[in-house]
């Protein structure tokens, strides 16, 4: 589709529902009739330096989201250990704050290698921040197959929703973890507020980084954030930003993540049209369904997954 036709799709100019059909036949035709599953541990929750409007877990906020230091070794391996036994097919370490430190980055390494050694055939994930190449290399080494980070939104609108991050830092460290050789995870939170041409700015820029894999989020606004009483989404406009998404990156998996239960409400199913990937459980500071919600989801679509529930 052209510029021009995808603002009109996201404006509302067009209808929808011929281009969703079209988004699930794109998809199709690259990823078939499977649904890829992962899943997050909130490894280290909150105090978190940086400023951004929508997260619960800045300091700045005053906001009921948990608040404690990266989970010990075992907590780590178990609750990996748990997911990859559900059928998960990814799952994922995350951490709040800009950068993870030293001494917890040598407890996520041994944890890592000790699932790569139990269990070879995971995929294992993390979100640990703006690290430097030598770091991420040390995750590969490990058994790390994906490194997530993401650019929240396009440069243009960034400065809207945080300052004390460098939106260009951002990219740099996404840019590292292709040069470590790793898978990348890099999307976006939409409903920020952003216009439309800052969906198409951050599509086309993870389109020229040949991302591996965009989780689309979708705005859940937390009681004591700058964006609690935010309103920006509807679930079709969930549906033409997805849609729009599969256009500029047909070969990219799209991963319906955060925020899909509280905006897409009861048409979450048609998400997985131009969907072929679904993040399961809980997420940061929100809860999310349980396993045999999703399984039935994805069953009653004609797909199938790896979920065992």
């Amino acid at each position: 589709m052209r510029t021009e036709d995808l603002r009109a799709l996201l404006e509302g100019a067009l209808e929808l529902w011929p281009y969703l059909e079209e988004a699930r036949r794109l998809k199709e035709a690259v990823f078939g009739v499977r649904i890829e599953t992962c899943a997050i541990l909130n490894a280290k929750s909150g105090r978190c330096p940086s400023d951004c409007k929508f997260c619960a877990q800045s300091q700045l906020w005053s906001t009921k989201a948990p608040v404690y230091p990266l989970l010990s070794e075992e907590e780590l391996f178990q609750a990996a250990e748990k997911a990859f036994k559900a059928g998960i097919d990814r799952f994922s370490f995350v951490v709040s704050g800009i950068k993870l430190g030293a001494k917890d980055l040598e407890r996520l390494l041994r944890v890592i290698e000790r699932l790569r050694k139990t269990y070879p055939e995971g995929r294992w994930c993390a979100s640990l921040g703006q690290l430097d190449r030598t770091a991420l290399e040390e995750l590969k080494a490990a058994g790390l197959s994906r490194y997530h980070h993401n650019l929240e939104t396009a440069p243009s609108f960034y400065p809207r929703i945080s300052s004390r991050q460098n939106w260009w830092d951002r990219l740099r460290t996404a840019e590292r973890v292709k040069e470590a050789g790793l898978s990348l995870c890099c999307g976006g939170l939409f409903g920020l507020g952003e216009p439309e041409e800052a969906v198409l700015e951050l599509a086309q820029i993870l389109r020229d980084l040949e991302v591996d894999s965009v989780p689309v989020n979708f705005l859940h606004p937390i009681p004591g954030t700058p964006l609690e009483g935010a309103c920006y989404l509807s679930p079709q406009k969930c549906l033409r930003i997805l849609v729009a998404l599969r256009f500029i990156l047909p070969q990219a998996e799209l991963r319906l993540c955060g925020g899909r239960e509280y905006n897409l409400r009861e048409l979450q199913a048609l998400a997985l049209f131009p969907a072929n990937a679904l993040m399961v459980g809980n997420y940061l500071t929100t809860q999310g369904r349980n396993l045999a919600q999703d399984a039935r989801l994805i069953q009653d679509l004609g797909y199938k997954s790896n979920l065992k529930v």
